[in-house]
């Protein structure tokens, strides 16, 4: 009897864990395939569907808010790389590929992972609690209760801004990433710009840019589609959108280095083969 009464609730736990899962999934997935809708009629009818003021404002907040603290991270993880490649190296006598390392690490992998990391805990969270809390206020069943479609509203706005500016993000986190490698490389190397910036460009190849853009795009919707959808799904006050945050956060750290991971194996092997 002892044994029975200890698989129920077991049995119990798991079936509830793998419903809830499931539920998540699917309310997940139907939260995008509206907004491909919405995308959709965006291209026939822009005006009514994008409404640039909103994207403006988030575009303004999560990109140009997060220029700062990108720039920090790119440039401390720069000269970190920078000071590994010429440790490793200097045993081969091949510290001026340095420069090489450290450009082709910063477009293909290292830009747009530090820059999703960095927007991810930034704007992810910020996301998520906004929504959250309107959420917990009542506030988006009163846009609903008003007619106004909240995917449109709230969750549009976000997704194209982040789409908008983890590209150029990226970008800013590549040059100075490569600024940070020739700062070391000026130290120990007392190597000059004009011959660092030709290393880099000559070790550089077109599809270790549009690689590196690609992968901040898929990187942006993952971070606002997770964003989003945590603070809709938020319930039981200010502990709920705490949760909903950090679940967030989590989350979204958790897609973008498996996206990261399915994107390098993909773009390696159409640039290698």
């Amino acid at each position: 009897m002892s044994s029975s009464k200890t698989k129920t609730p077991l049995i119990t736990k798991t079936l509830s864990g793998a419903c809830s899962f499931f539920q998540h999934v699917t309310s997940f997935f139907y939260l995008i395939w509206k907004m491909l809708g919405l995308v959709v009629q965006g291209f026939v009818h822009p005006r009514k569907i994008f409404k640039l003021r909103h994207i403006a404002e988030q575009m303004l907040l999560t990109g140009l808010g997060s220029v700062p603290i990108v720039m920090l991270t790119s440039l401390l993880l720069g000269m970190t790389l920078a000071m590994l490649a010429t440790y490793t190296l200097k045993d081969f006598g091949a510290e001026v590929w340095t420069a090489a390392l450290v450009g082709v690490g910063f477009t293909r992998q290292l830009g747009p992972l530090i820059t999703a990391i960095v927007v991810a805990g930034r704007v992810g969270a910020s996301i998520s609690a906004e929504l959250g809390t309107m959420r917990v206020s009542e506030e988006i069943d009163a846009l609903e209760t008003m007619g106004i479609n909240p995917v449109r509203f709230l969750v549009l706005p976000r997704f194209i801004a982040l789409i908008i500016m983890m590209p150029c993000l990226t970008i800013v986190s590549d040059y100075i990433g490569m600024l940070g490698g020739f700062l070391v490389s000026l130290l120990k190397l007392n190597m000059n710009w004009p011959y660092y910036k030709e290393l880099t460009l000559n070790a550089l190849k077109i599809g270790d840019i549009v690689s590196g853009l690609i992968k901040s795009v898929s990187f942006g919707m993952i971070i606002s589609l997770i964003g989003c959808y945590q603070g809709f799904i938020v319930q039981g006050g200010a502990e709920g959108v705490g949760r909903g945050t950090t679940q967030a956060v989590v989350n979204s750290l958790i897609f973008v280095i498996a996206a990261d991971c399915f994107f390098t194996a993909l773009f390696s092997y159409i640039i290698v083969y």
